[in-house]
Order: C-alpha cells, then sequence, then structure tokens
C-alpha cells in the first residue's frame, strides 16, 4: 500500500478507535476492495490491527494502541494548519492532505484546525507588482531531490551560451519569488536560478548527498557570499531623523547606523560600485548628503548635471534691440 494511506489509516484508527473498510474508502477517497486490501496489508505487515465483525463491527487497533503520527496537542494542530493552509489554495496535493488530517485529529481539535487553515492568505506580489507564478520545474526538481535521482540540466549562465550538465539534485530555494536549485557538481555544490534553466531530465540514476549536508545552513551561505559580493563599495552619508526608517527599509541589510546626531544619523550604505550607490540615492536630492568616497560625489554631480541639462526650461528670450 502507498505510504501516504498507510499514515492516513493509521491516523484514522487511532482518532475514532474503529472503523470499517466503507469508511475508510470513503475518507481516502478508493473503493471499498482498495481499503479492506489496506487494512489486511497491515495487519499482515505487524501493525496490530484486528477486524471485528458483525454489526457495529469494523477495523481497530488492539487495545487502543496508539502511534505518534499524530501526537498533536491543539497548539500545534493550529500551528501546523496556520503553515499548511496558506498553501493549499495552490497545492491540490495540500488541500488534499488537509482535508485527510483534519478528519484524522481528535474532535475537539478539528473546529481550531479547520479555522487555522483559513486564517491566513499569503500574497507573495509586492505592490504595483503582479503575482510571481510558481516555475512549471519546481515540482520536476523536487521529484528528483526527495527520490534522490540525479538530473540532467541545461543551464545558460548570463551572458553565456546554454550548456549540459549532470548534477545530485540537494534542494530547491524560494527566495522572495525567485527560485533555485542547490546541487552537487564535479566541482562541488552549485546554484543554478531556475528562471536561467532551459531543460530538466530525470536520468534514473541514484544521486548523492554529503551525509551532513543541511539546506537551510547551504543556503546561509550563499546568501552570505552573495551579500558580500553586493557589498564591495561603502558610502557614508547624512540622513534626516525622519526618513531614517525609510531608507533602511529600502536598502535593508545594506544600510547601518553608525552615529545618531541631533537631527539626522550618520549611516554606512553598501553596494557592488560607486555608481550603484549615486543612483540609489540620486532620488532623495539634497535631502542626503553623502560624505565619503569622492566617487560617489562625482557621480551624483554628473547625475545631477545631466538632468539639469536634460529638463532645465530654456531661458526666455529677452526684448528686441529697437
Amino acid at each position: 500500500m502507498r505510504a501516504d494511506r498507510l499514515v492516513a489509516t493509521l491516523l484514522l484508527m487511532q482518532a475514532r478507535g474503529r472503523i470499517t473498510a466503507s469508511e475508510l474508502a470513503k475518507e481516502l477517497e478508493v473503493s471499498p476492495a482498495t481499503a479492506r486490501r489496506d487494512l489486511e496489508a497491515l495487519s499482515t505487515a505487524g501493525v496490530p490491527v484486528y477486524p471485528q465483525p458483525g454489526r457495529g463491527g469494523g477495523w481497530s487497533l488492539i487495545g487502543g494502541a496508539r502511534t505518534d503520527l499524530s501526537g498533536l496537542t491543539s497548539a500545534e494542530a493550529q500551528a501546523l494548519f496556520l503553515i499548511a493552509g496558506p498553501a493549499a489554495s495552490v497545492a491540490p496535493q495540500v488541500k488534499s492532505a488537509l482535508r485527510k488530517l483534519v478528519r484524522a485529529l481528535p474532535q475537539t481539535f478539528r473546529a481550531e484546525a479547520e479555522a487555522a487553515a483559513d486564517a491566513v492568505v499569503i500574497d507573495t506580489a509586492a505592490w504595483g507588482d503582479d503575482t510571481k507564478d510558481r516555475p512549471i520545474l519546481v515540482e520536476l526538481l523536487q521529484k528528483a531531490v526527495v527520490q534522490q535521482i540525479k538530473v540532467r540540466l541545461t543551464y545558460q549562465k548570463r551572458g553565456e551560451a546554454a550548456k549540459g550538465r549532470t548534477v545530485d539534485p540537494w534542494g530547491l530555494v524560494d527566495k522572495d519569488g525567485i527560485w533555485y536549485f542547490i546541487a552537487g557538481t564535479a566541482d562541488g555544490q552549485r546554484t543554478f536560478r531556475l528562471d536561467r534553466i532551459h531543460g530538466v531530465t530525470l536520468t534514473g540514476k541514484p544521486s548523492a548527498k554529503p551525509p551532513d549536508f543541511v539546506l537551510a545552513k547551504a543556503w546561509d551561505s550563499v546568501v552570505t557570499e552573495v551579500e558580500q559580493l553586493r557589498s564591495e563599495t561603502a558610502a557614508i552619508m547624512l540622513v534626516p531623523n525622519r526618513f531614517l526608517k525609510v531608507f533602511q527599509h529600502i536598502h535593508g541589510r545594506h544600510c547601518t547606523v553608525l552615529d545618531q546626531l541631533d537631527d539626522e544619523a550618520r549611516v554606512e550604505l553598501t553596494a557592488p560600485t560607486p555608481l550603484d550607490i549615486a543612483r540609489n540615492v540620486a532620488g532623495w536630492g539634497s535631502l542626503l548628503t553623502v560624505e565619503s568616497p569622492p566617487q560617489v560625489q562625482d557621480h551624483l554631480a554628473r547625475i545631477g548635471a545631466e538632468l539639469v541639462s536634460r529638463y532645465q526650461p530654456a531661458s526666455p528670450a529677452g526684448p528686441a534691440e529697437t
């Protein structure tokens, strides 16, 4: 029997104490014959379940035996559904799983769990932006990661021709709507953007992953490395206190407050190049004062001169000579 039906069957038996093959079939959306075979398979496999014939009969766990599959407290059940609930609107599998789990929970938990599942809506689009669709390759690469199957990628780096390579799938990351694929290669761990992958083929060959690999730690290392590359230039500037929170919100970890003055704060702003910093702050006009480095000041002066040249109205003609 399928592992998901095994778990669901045990959860239902634990929650209800006794269940018939017909009831199980209805809950799991399978035929009564399939449900009966699943119950018999559990018994054959050594799970302590037994049938009780006759009216009011059904299948039960011997001696009220329990599993730890749904030993959830009310708070734990609510937390689970608060997290998984929003995903149900875009993932039919999640919706189906939550429906089955609700039925398996103790009766006293069900109402709160169902309410928790509908309590949160996640809108991933920023104001003014369209919702980012989930890349179609995610499901295929997830399958490769879970089933530990090597994949053949056709990948195109920026400014280069697309190339094929075979990799070991280690994990996927969704960062602000942009998906990344972390994999093992002959050159070690590498990160691939899904929007630059032009093709994926599951090879059917087993993949390998270091026994100490932890996806969250691996991604933290990637983020640290990228942010360092994006912080190679630093500029010191004065920002009015009334705009400081807005400025920090816009620039995030690239903005560090160095000193708090009476009406303004001295901050350090980082970016890949002096020109990037100038472009980032030019729109603030005279509200900010860049103290250093001179390269950023020079770029700001040039940008200002270009804007004046383009948008300064022509001087009106003087009176004609008589």
